[in-house]
């Protein structure tokens, strides 16, 4: 091998250890990769250089460390150019356009890696093309930074262009790594104090109740759980007119670590919540905001009456935030402003369909999406772009689009918003839990019941929904699955959707990843669907019950043994050696 190091035996290995080494400037990362190479350490050079990260719609996500599968200095050198080409080709304009780039607190010591280290290269990537960077100069939600031109995430074919063009562009272009000069610049611009004040000024539009907030007795704690939100969320509160939420101490300035959590994610459980529920009983606050370290998401807790603390599903609420934005809605439409005809929610397909059900009554109009919220996002600009009013968007894993400012799931929008809404139900001596049951006796019970299953084996995991779509001969579905009758069937990995007239289904399909939807006569819906970015089959369940029906604990068991019925004949755990999730 080049660079006088010893062959590794595999020649495929040499020759991008050779490229590797001829491109790379970062000594720790380069030097990490000799070493390897000189102890013949075999398996952890497969880990850096088994396959190249594959860029998709929500960009790139690996472990920072040396090599083409790791985030490191030279492969965000490679994306940003490829990136920069592509923008190029779609933006004749860009250099009066620019290009807007954020980072958090995240950080790798042994390779010299962080979020900030990252951001600084690819304004230099940038830069040396002409091309304008607005770099926040400190750490920021990800709702603060803007996505594709139109405001939202990517979504295809941009994906294949962007990847393309960063195959074709892998050497470092002669100033990529110069960031001394870069941060010299004058097209080097910082948009955090404007941004920020803009910010903080646009979800102002969202406070209704700024009165009641201002006296409001409610206690409110906040964790940001080692991220970005604290100041944020800070400073929302303050644009509502909100007391200050209580700071988890522990918890509330960034740390790449993460010391306190095993996940720093508040929907993996109470666990995250722990120092939260400490100090909520400390000060005698009723309620929990938690961020996730990017801030785009939220979860809510609450104290019962009975002491204990109540999480709230990422359902839940968004049954109870969709409800209370088209109240606020409503009391400023009776200002004669807009028509009823012209409202829309959204949500993600596997979310639950109560805001259908609330849309169905009150007369808005309602959509479904394909799962994230790149898909949210982008049908909202062309809704806006209709002249139609989007009041709300969110999917069953903690996002929400409470304001269209943001074209993207916020938590601290939301944050803000539920804090004014919490502050509005104290004044009627009412709580979120007395809330959503009211909404579930006035739009039908819906309960749900979301999990996975973790499985490495692509073939496994190929084989048993091919089996689901072969079920009673070729290309038949299941009818039924432990005696629930199944009334319609939608794939989205095929494109087959038995309730369209010519069974083809709506919602565009990617043959790349399995989705399949099965809709039970007893009002059950489920879809199990691989995820794009972990070894997991999910599934997602909920059964919607009709106003009047209010015998919960029928309705639970009801759905316990649908889940029950589809983990037995769908999944076959024990029979395709399947993980269930970690409890």
């Amino acid at each position: 091998m080049e660079n006088g190091l010893e062959s590794t035996g595999d020649s495929r290995l040499d020759q991008a250890v050779t490229q590797w080494l001829q491109y790379d400037k970062n000594p720790k990362t380069a030097a990490a990769v000799r070493t390897m190479v000189k102890d013949r350490a075999m398996s952890e050079l497969q880990k850096c250089f088994g396959a190249c990260m594959e860029f998709g719609t929500a960009g790139l996500r690996a472990a920072m460390g040396p090599g083409v599968s790791c985030m490191n200095d030279l492969t965000i050198i490679q994306t940003t150019q490829g990136f920069c080409v592509y923008l190029e080709q779609c933006f004749t304009d860009l250099k009066q356009r620019g290009v807007v780039i954020g980072f958090d607190a995240r950080a790798h010591p042994p390779s010299g890696g962080s979020s900030k280290r990252f951001a600084c290269l690819a304004a230099s990537v940038l830069i040396s093309r002409g091309v304008p960077v607005y770099l926040f100069s400190d750490i920021t939600p990800t709702p603060y930074v803007v996505y594709w031109a139109n405001g939202a995430q990517i979504i295809p074919p941009h994906d294949k262009g962007i990847a393309a063009a960063i195959e074709q562009n892998l050497e470092p272009w002669p100033k990529s790594w110069d960031t001394d000069g870069a941060l010299q610049s004058s097209l080097l611009n910082d948009p955090y104090q404007d941004i920020h004040r803009e910010y903080c000024q646009t979800i102002q539009q969202h406070c209704f109740h700024r009165e009641l907030n201002k006296n409001t007795k409610v206690k409110v704690v906040h964790t940001s759980v080692h991220g970005v939100g604290h100041i944020f969320v800070q400073a929302a509160f303050k644009a509502f007119d909100l007391q200050p939420p209580y700071a988890v101490e522990e918890q509330k300035d960034p740390d790449p670590e993460f010391p306190t959590v095993k996940y720093p994610n508040p929907e993996e459980g109470e666990g995250v919540l722990t120092l939260s529920f400490a100090l909520a009983d400390k000060e005698g606050a009723t309620v929990i905001l938690a961020n996730d370290p990017d801030a785009d998401r939220l979860a809510i807790a609450e104290k019962q009456e009975s002491g204990q603390w109540r999480v709230f599903s990422g359902n839940e609420l968004g049954a109870l935030l969709g409800w209370w934005i088209f109240q606020c809605w409503k009391q400023q439409k009776e200002d004669g402003k807009a028509s009823i005809k012209d409202v829309y929610m959204l949500s993600s397909t596997v979310s639950s369909k109560i805001l259908r059900a609330i849309a169905v009554k009150e007369g808005f109009h309602f959509e479904e999406t394909l799962t994230g919220f790149k898909w949210m996002g982008n049908r909202a600009k062309e809704l806006l772009d209709q002249g139609k009013t989007v009041l709300f968007a969110f999917e069953e894993a903690i996002g929400y689009m409470c304001s269209p400012a943001v074209l993207d799931k916020d938590g601290v929008s939301a944050a803000a918003i539920a804090g004014e809404f919490v502050s509005y139900l104290a004044s009627k001596n009412r709580t979120l839990s007395h809330q959503l049951r009211s909404i579930y006796e006035e739009y039908g019970y819906h309960i749900s019941k979301n999990s996975y299953f973790i499985c490495h084996d692509q073939d496994t995991i190929k084989r048993l929904f091919e089996r689901l779509r072969n079920y009673d001969g070729k290309n038949s579905y299941p009818k039924e699955c432990g005696g629930f009758a199944i009334t319609a069937v939608r794939d989205l990995t095929t494109g087959y959707d038995s309730n369209q007239p010519d069974n083809k289904a709506v919602l565009p399909t990617s043959k790349s990843s399995q989705m399949i939807t099965f809709t039970f006569a007893n009002g059950g819906v489920a879809t199990m669907r691989t995820s794009g970015t972990e070894p997991k089959i999910k599934y997602y369940t909920e059964l919607c019950a009709a106003p009047g029906n209010s015998d919960l604990n029928q309705l639970k068991t009801e759905l316990d043994n649908l889940v029950d019925a589809i983990v037995e004949h769908f999944y076959q755990p024990e029979k395709n050696n399947l993980t269930p999730r970690p409890e």
